[in-house]
């Protein structure tokens, strides 16, 4: 609450490596999310959410402060999901069952994920989230949405601002969709969903 610090990697820099480059992390985590949580705390004092939680903020602000907090919301969950650790490749318990349920099979849903992450237009996020009702639901978040300000619980997403991908990757946002899954600690994903 109050100002924002940056997050702290839960992994080497490099360890991402070769699906995410140590330069890529540099400049996105280093450059990109530390501007977003400097913008914000400059943008607090006065606005009335000095004391909110990122939630809150993303739910309920607008313009400047709106953006900085989704983008600070969405980089925590992304950065926060991988691992750089060998293991499993899929997820299993409840969140496996839910998929299986929802989507038919867990291929079925990877296919339908990169395709909304690589047909997304501009800028934004590709996201895997549960319903009040625990169905799950792929969307499309332009920009600094993200899927609270639907009612949704946020468990995966995939971000495709070029600044993610582009040094690895040049213009092949699907090469780096498909790549992602390498370094899914599903481990996170499940305790997002219980």
């Amino acid at each position: 609450m109050g100002t924002f610090q940056l997050m702290a990697l839960p992994y080497a820099i490099d360890a991402l490596e070769p699906v995410i480059s140590k330069q890529t992390l540099e400049f996105h985590h280093g450059k990109h999310l530390a501007a977003y949580v400097n913008n914000l705390n400059g943008l607090l004092p006065g606005s009335g959410f000095e004391e909110a939680t990122l939630e809150k903020i993303v739910c309920e602000a607008t313009g400047g402060i709106l953006n900085n907090a989704g983008q600070i919301l969405n980089h925590e969950l992304y950065f926060g999901q991988f691992t750089g650790k060998p293991g499993r490749n899929e997820p299993t318990g409840k969140l496996a069952e839910a998929i299986m349920r929802d989507f038919g099979s867990f291929e079925a849903f990877k296919e339908a994920f990169q395709k909304a992450g690589a047909t997304l237009f501009g800028s934004g996020w590709v996201w895997l989230s549960a319903a009040p009702s625990t169905q799950l639901v792929i969307t499309q978040e332009p920009n600094a949405a993200n899927p609270v300000q639907k009612g949704l619980k946020p468990l995966l997403t995939f971000d495709v601002w070029e600044h993610a991908y582009y040094l690895d990757y040049q213009n092949r946002r699907p090469d780096h969709l498909a790549a992602l899954w390498q370094i899914i600690d599903w481990d996170v994903i499940e305790k997002r969903y219980v």
